[in-house]
């Protein structure tokens, strides 16, 4: 998870136009970080995901428990690989290929969606992340599962560099890497992995961006750009990510909503009502996909529960539960 900014000219307009959509089934996951010593067991953690009827999960890494309660779970998975695993993957198909026979092809009775490889990638790393690609994508081609999982990587919204209006957005000079991994995508019919936290565009734009618009709470349109209509941020966001990717030769690219999520306590509008309602609201709104496109989006929550080994302030209450397995704020899935 970054910081991430969302700068907006003219967000103090609102049009009293109400959008009203149709309903459309969504896909809803939860990502399931583990930096804390107090958290349920791997079998505990999957069996409350099924009794709150949560359909896919995040991990950050290849974790033997958890992946052995997996199987015949029915629970879709993301599974990343380390960001300091990109440099050997990168550069020794082998090791790529050890990693997909340990933790994937081992692990039969596991529905594993993605292979995200490595997450909000930064610095010199980032040269690695599509050789890395590449090799787990032909190490799974080689195992025959390639037509069943596919290989992205996770970005944070910071790779943009135009972020408004929605139709403008381009990436960043200093994230000219992702033309040649949108093309890669496109190629092998791969979503792009993206975390989008409306939250962090707030917090760092008060008085541009409004906190109804942070939390799909508008009353009306508040940006318009030819002829869509912006009534909450989140799909600014994710719009700005599909301009994106269609000017670099993406326009056939889908997202995957990789993180999304508030925290409730700890910082800056930080509170169990503004979590609850952006997250219970993001639920609710995914299924109908973006002004720009339609397609509903598979959207990960951040995250299960909060992790105390996490610093101190808003990174400990991102959590949906506490870990002894109690909601933090009530929220349904369905």
């Amino acid at each position: 998870m970054a910081r991430s900014s969302f700068p907006i000219a003219a967000l103090a307009l609102f049009i009293g136009v109400i959008a009203v959509f149709p309903t459309i089934a969504q896909s809803i996951g939860v990502c399931y970080g583990m930096l804390g010593n107090n958290l349920p067991q791997p079998s505990d953690v999957v069996n409350l995901y099924k009794q709150k009827g949560i359909k896919a999960m995040r991990i950050y890494g290849p974790d033997g428990n958890t992946l052995n309660a997996l199987k015949g779970a029915n629970i879709d998975l993301v599974l990343d690989v380390l960001n300091s695993d990109l440099s050997n993957f990168a550069s020794n198909p082998s090791a790529a290929a050890s990693w997909v026979q340990k933790n994937v092809q081992a692990y039969s009775g596991v529905s594993f969606k993605y292979i995200a490889v490595g997450n909000e990638v930064s610095g010199g790393d980032v040269s690695n992340i599509l050789p890395a690609m590449k090799n787990i994508y032909n190490a799974l081609s080689s195992a025959g599962l390639r037509n069943s999982i596919k290989v992205s990587t996770s970005v944070a919204f910071s790779v943009i560099g135009t972020s408004y209006p929605p139709s403008a957005g381009a990436f960043s000079s200093d994230a000219s890497y992702m033309t040649s991994i949108v093309q890669f995508l496109s190629q092998t019919g791969a979503p792009l992995l993206a975390n989008v936290y409306p939250y962090f565009s707030y917090t760092g734009n008060p008085s541009s961006i409004s906190l109804d618009y942070a939390l799909f709470t508008s009353p009306g349109t508040v940006v318009t750009d030819g002829s869509n209509h912006y009534q909450n941020l989140f799909d600014a966001m994710v719009d700005v990510l599909y301009s994106a990717m269609e000017k670099v030769g993406g326009s056939n690219v889908g997202i995957v909503i990789s993180e999304s999520g508030w925290p409730s306590a700890g910082g800056t509008a930080a509170s169990m009502s503004n979590a609850q309602t952006y997250n219970q609201n993001l639920i609710n709104h995914v299924g109908k996909g973006t002004p720009k496109r339609s397609t509903p989006l598979e959207t990960y929550i951040f995250a299960m529960f909060n992790e105390n080994q996490k610093p101190a302030g808003i990174e400990q209450n991102w959590g949906l539960f506490y870990p002894n397995q109690q909601p933090v704020y009530s929220i349904n899935f369905s």
